[in-house]
């Protein structure tokens, strides 16, 4: 059940069970042969248990009392700083977080309690105890070597995309970094791309390739009715770790959002806990584009007994994130249906509650959640992806990181057993079995 509930004030998610949507039935081919596998994401990578309080509120934290959401505690162990001065930016955030302190407190505590009685967030008992798959991805650095690829020509960009399998399951035509590929079939496919396993998720299109090489997503030819993106926003932390490549503020005005959107596009925006990003997506980029802000929501991260998987009022990490969604409006020349005139109206101050992947930078699937704004049958894309989504059009110099087979379980089935698997979920699903509790 990927939307565990649905109440006036958002959503719990179960994210584990959103991405495992769309991969049954799963087909794998190796050396010409295909056969069916089970495929399911690693559970390991949703198993957050602890909070990171001080000791003073552990046993509170294991035994899953929820008032202890009301606490507001120190990190444990560390070293205490030298006192100092508020600078401008740590002033900013201080007052950002007492301004949506009390929703992100009473809207959390709201649907915990109310998701708990579903059973979800009550503490998981099956642990998985393997280890948490490596998170070594050489995606970003082999985009990085392409540009010194030809580009390809304009006529054959227009051609559109190339298909992800071609006979006897070969992917050796596929050229990843300068054309969208496409898988059109109705199941998940397991192929071989630059000699390394990837599960590719049915219907789904992806261009792997940097900012510099984001041309053939706009000769893809598609307007899409809802965008995601998770810029690698620049800060600190990341400089420090290294994990990833950030981007300057003033580079993410380059996207061509005008000529990838459709009239009233929902445009959604991950942002960092620094107000001047927050400010920079709102006052600038937004407008930039063309994007009107319509409203702000937060994610919530909870662990499994619905804890904060961080203070509440921690001077470093916070337990939620923002994001920023705005509306398209598109120049006179742009031709209008009238199924594109009409919107749906976006709430303002929802929120997302759902465990955290132990992965980094491993957001939620936001599918089911804006589903009610953008209609069933809308054009999504995803940019600076890290994973494709089932019917989903996904961009990124990482964008099949998460879509590596050391983060699924694939083990052969019995096809004839497994139709009849997917027969008797339908059947449930039909009875209203799997349909989230609202409130």
């Amino acid at each position: 059940m990927s939307v565990v509930l649905h109440g006036s004030l958002g959503w719990v998610l179960d994210s584990c069970s959103l991405i495992e949507r769309g991969y049954s039935p799963c087909i794998r081919w190796r050396e010409n042969q295909k056969s069916a596998v089970k495929c399911s994401f690693k559970r390991q990578c949703f198993q957050v248990f602890k909070s990171y309080y001080n000791e003073n509120n552990r046993a509170d934290v294991d035994a899953g009392n929820t008032e202890v959401l009301q606490k507001t505690c120190k990190p444990s162990k560390k070293r205490k700083r030298k006192h100092h001065e508020l600078n401008q930016g740590e002033i900013d955030s201080l007052v950002f977080h007492e301004k949506i302190k009390s929703v992100i407190l009473e809207g959390t505590k709201y649907l915990v309690d109310s998701a708990q009685p579903l059973g979800y967030l009550n503490g998981q008992t099956n642990v998985d105890k393997e280890p948490l798959p490596s998170q070594e991805c050489n995606l970003a650095a082999l985009c990085e070597m392409a540009k010194d690829l030809p580009l390809v020509e304009d006529e054959e960009q227009e051609r559109g995309a190339q298909l992800l399998v071609g006979e006897n399951g070969c992917t050796s035509h596929v050229d990843l970094f300068s054309q969208v590929t496409e898988n059109k079939t109705d199941w998940a496919t397991v192929v071989t791309l630059m000699g390394e396993e990837y599960v590719i998720p049915p219907h789904t299109a992806f261009l792997l390739s940097d900012f510099t090489r984001i041309q053939p997503l706009v000769h893809y030819g598609t307007r899409f009715d809802l965008i995601v993106m998770d810029p690698p926003w620049e800060n600190k932390s990341v400089k420090r770790s290294r994990r990833y490549g950030s981007l300057p503020s003033s580079q993410l005005k380059r996207l061509p959002i005008p000529l990838l959107a459709s009239p009233n596009c929902l445009v959604v925006t991950w942002v960092t806990n620094r107000p001047s990003h927050l400010r920079f997506v709102r006052d600038e980029l937004y407008p930039h584009w063309g994007v009107e802000v319509v409203a702000e929501w937060f994610w919530v991260k909870v662990t499994t007994f619905g804890q904060f998987v961080f203070p509440l009022d921690s001077p470093h990490k916070k337990p939620y994130e923002v994001l920023v969604l705005g509306r398209y409006r598109c120049s006179a020349d742009i031709s209008e249906s009238p199924s594109e005139t009409s919107e749906v109206p976006v709430e303002d101050q929802r929120l997302i509650v759902s465990v955290p992947s132990a992965l980094h930078s491993q957001k939620p699937s936001l599918s089911e959640v804006l589903k009610p704004y953008i209609g069933a049958e809308a054009k999504c894309l995803e940019l600076f992806a890290r994973s494709l989504q089932p019917g989903w059009t996904s961009w990124g110099n990482e964008v099949l990181k998460f879509q590596h087979v050391r983060y699924f379980n694939l083990t052969p089935v019995d096809e004839k057993a497994e139709v009849e698997d997917d027969r008797t979920a339908k059947e449930k699903q039909a009875q209203g079995f799997d349909s989230p509790g609202k409130t």
